[in-house]
Order: C-alpha cells, then structure tokens, then sequence
C-alpha cells in the first residue's frame, strides 16, 4: 500500500468495532529513513518519538557521540519534512551515560531542531518513580518531552487538557475587574511540570509510571512507552483528523493512543519482533481487549499498616 496520500481504510471492521476505530493504523517494518521517503511533505500535524539514546539497548548499536547524532540529524530533517506547517514534534530523550559521566541528550538535540528553524515551545518533564538504582550518583527518575512547532500557527487544544482550579472561586481583587471571577469555567492551563494525582492533573510533574514489570501495558520492549503520556500530547496538539507518526514505534504504544482517539497513525520499527507485538496490541485495541492504565489513574501508595510500608525488623 502506498502511503503517499495517506487514506482511511476502507473496509473498515465490521459493528462497533468499526465505528470506535474508524481511522488508518500500520506499523512499517524497516530502517527509519527509507521508511520515511513513502510519506509526502507535511502530511503529519505530530511526530511524538522517543528515539534510541545510544546506550546500548537490544534494540540499538551503540557508536560514537558524533556519528550518533549526524544519524539523528538526518533523521530530524526528514521528519520535519513531513510536519505539517500547523505539527508539532515531541522528542523524548533522557541521558547518555559515558564512564559514570551524566549526558542530557535533549541539549544536543535542542540545537539540531533550531538548525532546522523549528521552535521550542516547552521542555516538560516526565517524571517516574521507579527505575535502575544508582550508587555513585543519584538515582534518576525523570526524563524530557521538547516539544517543538514549526511555525507559530500551530494546533493546540487546550480545552482538552485543562485542568481542575485549586481555587475556582477566586476573583480579581482590584482594577476595572474587581469582584468578577479571575478564573476560566473549563478549569486552569496546566503548567510544562505536570504531575498526576487523584482526579486531575493540576500539579507540578508528569509522574507518570514507567512501564516496568507489573505495569498492565509490559511487553517484551525494554524502554516501553507509557500509553498515558503519548494521550495528552495527541489530545492537545492534534485534532481528530490529524494523522500522527512514530518513526521509532517499538511496540505500537503511540499508535495505540492515537487510534483510542480517532487519529490516523504510523508507526516506524525495524525489529520484526516488536512490529508483530504492536500489531497485536492494535488488534486486541480494537477488539476491547488490550490492557491499558487508566489516563489519571492515582499512583499507588501503600498504606502504612501494608508490610511493605514498615521499617522492617532487622534494620531497626
């Protein structure tokens, strides 16, 4: 199927299934620049990745610095290539690490985006608890999305992502406005810091969980995507006939949240074995049946009488 015009299936499946999942879904199994030649200029209004960041992972070769980047710098121009003038791209990364040596990738990349005249319009910070332990240094729990636009005409909802006003009933207390009510009915903007607690997500971080072993969504990827975070980013800068790419899609993570929304997407992944998992995902999406964490599901507490709350007996 050629994807230089991209198009709505049209034999969709059949019943509700049908009408839940109308739009286009397809991982491509290849290298992402080849991939990204079948695609026509400016076709996505959101590129949302989170590329390899060089440490060796199964799903990589680890190489030098430089080389590293002149591959993702040739990566980058083809993907804004493909951005819409109103897209947006979402860039996910968290540090290389070189002989206990702590390198922010998002630094390195921030340079090569404003080489290609794109705009930096936040750095949010992605927040989770639980990760590798470290010994010599302290033990990271966050990464960054740079999301970038290519002109200042670009989609953003914000109605979509607001969120619950600590204090809805405040007013303006001085000037022509005193006594109207200072806040907006549909609830505040949330801030680059995002963090998720009970109902909303009013607070400072993204604290969303990582995908880690007793995470409903695990699969065989070792750095898998959190559903959750992909939705909020096609929630507010797409619209439901936005088309949105994954050029580095591992296990189908973004097109499964794009889809749940009624975007058209493609995904990018050169290992087999991740294209067969991501396809299964869709097909168990589109069927009901796909395990996803709830978007603002509270993360767990243990209560202090649970064991594994309590000073244990041996260090007491």
């Amino acid at each position: 199927m050629s994807t230089k015009s991209l198009r709505i299936v049209k034999e969709p499946l059949d019943g509700i299934i049908s009408q839940l999942y109308p739009k286009q879904s397809e991982m491509i199994r290849g290298e992402v620049p080849r991939a990204l030649e079948r695609f026509d200029d400016e076709l996505f209004d959101l590129v949302i990745t989170s590329p390899p960041y060089n440490v060796g992972k199964e799903y990589e070769t680890k190489r030098s610095m430089d080389k590293y980047l002149d591959e993702q710098r040739s990566v980058i121009e083809e993907l804004v290539r493909v951005t819409s003038d109103k897209g947006s791209i979402c860039w996910q990364v968290g540090n290389y690490v070189n002989k206990g040596e702590i390198i922010p990738l998002d630094v390195f990349f921030y340079d090569i985006f404003k080489s290609q005249g794109l705009k930096l319009r936040n750095r949010i910070i992605w927040h989770f608890g639980h990760g590798l332990h470290a010994s010599n240094r302290f033990s990271g729990r966050y990464e960054t999305i740079l999301w970038f636009t290519k002109t200042d005409d670009y989609i953003f909802n914000l109605d979509d992502v607001r969120v619950p006003a600590k204090y809805p009933g405040k007013r303006h207390f001085k000037g022509p406005k005193r006594g109207e009510l200072s806040g907006n009915p549909k609830g505040k903007n949330p801030t680059d810091i995002w963090e998720i607690l009970e109902e909303d997500w009013s607070a400072s971080v993204w604290n969303i969980p990582n995908v880690k072993s007793n995470h409903p969504e695990k699969t065989e990827h070792p750095c898998q995507f959190p559903v959750e975070l992909v939705e909020r980013c096609i929630l507010a800068l797409t619209n439901e006939e936005s088309n949105v790419l994954d050029p580095y899609a591992g296990v189908g993570s973004t097109l499964v949240a794009a889809l749940k929304n009624n975007r058209s997407t493609f995904g990018i992944e050169r290992d087999p074995k991740y294209v067969k998992i991501a396809n299964h995902r869709l097909t168990l999406l589109k069927e009901g049946r796909l395990k996803l964490r709830p978007i603002n599901k509270p993360i767990h507490k243990p209560k202090p009488t649970d064991r594994v709350a309590q000073m244990p007996i041996e260090w007491q």
